[in-house]
Formats: C-alpha cells, structure tokens, sequence
C-alpha cells in the first residue's frame, strides 16, 4: 500500500466520529429530513430526570468514541508502514502501568455512572406512589392491569369497587385511557413470551416475564394520544403489538368509563328464559 492509499485510509477513519457527532447534531436539532428521529416528545412529570440521564451518558460515551476515533486516525496517519520504511520494528512484552490504568479508568466510570443514576432510578422503579389510608401510608393500588400477549394488550381497570380482579371490572383491548395530572401505578404481566411494555412519551418501559407482576408510575401532564409499543421481539407479529394510550383530564375520564362500563354491562347481560 502507498503512502496517499495510508493517508485515505487514514482520513476515512476520521470520518466515522465526525460522520457520528454530526448525525447526532443533526437529529437534537430536528432539522430537515432528521424531523422527528430524536427523542419523542415528553409528558411525564420526572420524564426530564431521564432525558437528563439519557443526555449525560451520550456526552460522556460521546467524548471516549471521538477520542479513539482521533487517536486511531492519527496512528494511522503517523505510522503508516509506507511512510516508515526504515523505522526499525520494536517489540514489547507490555506494559503493567498501561493495563493497570485501562483497567481502572473504565471501572472507574462505570462506578460513577451508577452512583450517578441511583435516584433515577429509584424514583423509577423503586419508589411506589403512595397514598394515605387510616392514617397508614401504603402503596398506592394500580389502576388498571395490562396482560401481553401474542400479539396485542389486554387492559382490565378496576371497577367502581376500585379493585382490580372483581366481577365489576373493565375490559378494553389495546386502548389504554388514564387522567392526567394524577400518580398512575399499572400492574403489568405476561401471558405467554418475553414482552416489553413502552410508553415512549412517558419515558416508561418495563420487560414482561412470564410468571411474574411488575409495577410501573409516572404522572402524565397533557392529554392527547399517544402510542403503546412492545419493544420486545415477541414472536411473527411482533411489528403489529402496538396500541393507543388516551390522555384526559379526570372528568372525561370519568365520562368515558362510566360510558364503557355501561356498555360492557349490556353486552353482558342475558335476558331470562321465558316462563311457560
């Protein structure tokens, strides 16, 4: 290989973390043909502690991809083998210092990443709403229970008994309706694989196991429709397990499952048998 075949090779190299940084720029600043492709839009009231996370790691992992990016251009910029003909080879048998010091260095941000995370992470998956009851504080009853399953969302509210498990509850199929401005808790499960329940807009995503209730919160701050996602690979209709989440305030919410319930009752109801 020629010394200007080196120095293109070498120039290619150098594109990857410029190629890198600038798809990223491109895409925060939402502009033409990247509309869209950055973070979705958020509506949860913590949703900014976890775009904040989300933003530090990228920076810090960001700055170690472009330093290695550079570094390897500029050894192979510097030391190609047809710039350094009669440079003599030198051999080593390594260096403790060097390994001692990529070794820690990487250990060391790492242990500072999850020192770093640990609120976050409890207020996401730790630290239950709760609510106030004789005077006891106890965790807050979810609201509804999403059940997976190849390949849609089964939703079961809890009826007026505010209980979920009863003969009065509500049943609806890939179409979740919640109040804004409220502590929401769903309890979510599986029915039959491995699914992943996703609120993007909520900044909430939880994996599913069979066999197993998870909990999962967050306050939602503006009504609207947005989308419910499995970001599990489930099976052949993985693609299609998506479903409808309806933000209302907590009078249409209520009107809309006062309306619901009704439905659901005469749907149910059979007539009695004719007397003789």
């Amino acid at each position: 290989m020629n010394r200007w075949a080196e120095r293109l090779w070498s120039l290619l190299f150098l594109m990857v973390p410029v190629a890198g940084v600038g798809v990223f720029i491109w895409a925060m600043a939402d502009g033409y043909g990247m509309r869209g492709h950055w973070l979705p839009e958020n509506i949860d009231e913590q949703g900014k502690v976890i775009d904040s996370l989300f933003l530090f790691i990228l920076g810090l992992t960001g700055v170690i991809f472009v330093g290695t990016g550079v570094a390897l251009f500029w050894f192979l910029w510097r030391y190609g083998a047809a710039g350094n003909r009669d440079a003599r080879v030198r051999y080593t048998h390594g260096s403790h210092t060097l390994e001692v010091v990529w070794s820690i260095l990487p250990a060391a941000t790492l242990l500072f990443i999850a020192i770093y995370q640990m609120d976050a992470w409890a207020d996401a998956k730790i630290r239950r709403p709760t609510i106030v009851v004789n005077g006891q504080e106890q965790p807050k009853p979810p609201i509804a229970e999403i059940t997976g399953r190849q390949f849609e969302w089964r939703i079961r509210y809890a009826g007026r008994d505010g209980v979920i498990g009863t003969r009065d509850d509500l049943f609806t199929v890939n179409e979740l309706h919640l109040p804004v401005h409220e502590e929401i808790v769903l309890v979510i499960k599986t029915e039959d694989v491995l699914h992943s329940f996703f609120l993007p807009n909520l900044r909430v995503k939880q994996d599913v196991v069979p066999g197993m209730k998870q909990y999962v919160w967050f306050k939602p701050i503006r009504t609207g429709q947005y989308d419910i996602v499995c970001a599990e690979l489930c099976g052949w209709g993985h693609y299609k397990m998506r479903g409808r989440l309806v933000l209302q305030t907590r009078e249409e919410f209520d009107r809309w499952f006062e309306q619901e319930w009704n439905n659901q009752e005469l749907r149910s109801y059979t007539p009695p048998e004719p007397e003789e």
